[in-house]
């Protein structure tokens, strides 16, 4: 891959991050009854950043989880009628939370998809919402966010490489080119 351009820096991150945290406060009428569970791997350090934020502005520790899709995915076989995983972290009753996934890039939609499949899993959520970081376009699925830090139009031939300093040492967001 070579690089091409960088998106977000850490500031633009956290700037975006902050935005997302005052839109699903606005949207969910405060942070109470509302859950947030990051997709592995860079959607788990976005949604404790999310949840570090809700506690600075309004004083409230949500709870968050996170959700492996890998035996959720559409292109897998599938080994049983209802897989699991081990790698999912819900610490909340589904049924009295709305659910809040977070993702760093969404593009065709099928991760999301998975990961809707993997919290019914576990029982009927009041509601789910969708927060990402970045949206890059190319959906295959009608799969719409509900929150988006930044929206990129992107060629297929594009990766969208998101740096979470838990994971990769530093933050930001780069387009690179597949040769």
């Amino acid at each position: 891959m070579q690089w091409k351009a960088q998106i977000m820096d850490e500031t633009q991150l956290q700037r975006s991050v902050t935005r997302i945290t005052h839109e699903i406060i606005e949207r969910n009428h405060g942070a109470d009854h509302i859950c947030l569970l990051g997709i592995k791997r860079r959607g788990i350090p976005l949604a404790e950043m999310i949840a570090g934020k809700i506690r600075q502005f309004e004083s409230v520790d949500v709870p968050v989880g996170h959700i492996d899709i890998s035996l959720y995915r559409d292109d897998l076989t599938e080994l049983s009628p209802q897989p699991g995983t081990s790698d999912c972290v819900i610490p909340c009753d589904v049924a009295t939370h709305t659910i809040i996934l977070v993702d760093d890039v969404l593009f065709t939609g099928r991760t999301v998809r998975a990961a809707i499949d993997a919290v019914i899993h576990y029982g009927r959520p009041k509601a789910i919402q969708l927060a990402v970081l970045i949206d890059r376009g190319h959906r295959e699925l009608p799969i719409r966010p509900d929150y988006v830090g930044k929206n990129i139009p992107t060629s297929r031939s594009e990766v969208v490489l998101v740096k979470m300093a838990s994971i990769d040492g530093s933050c930001g967001v780069d387009l690179c080119q597949l040769p």
